[in-house]
């Protein structure tokens, strides 16, 4: 799963700030 890919990779890199956009981005191809 290329979401669960860039989950990773943001947790790696530990920024807060793209793990939330992540988040956003996720809910949004969810609802979609």
């Amino acid at each position: 799963m290329k979401l669960l890919e860039e989950f990773k990779a943001v947790v790696s890199g530990e920024n807060v700030i793209d793990l939330a956009v992540a988040v956003v981005i996720g809910a949004a191809l969810g609802v979609l």
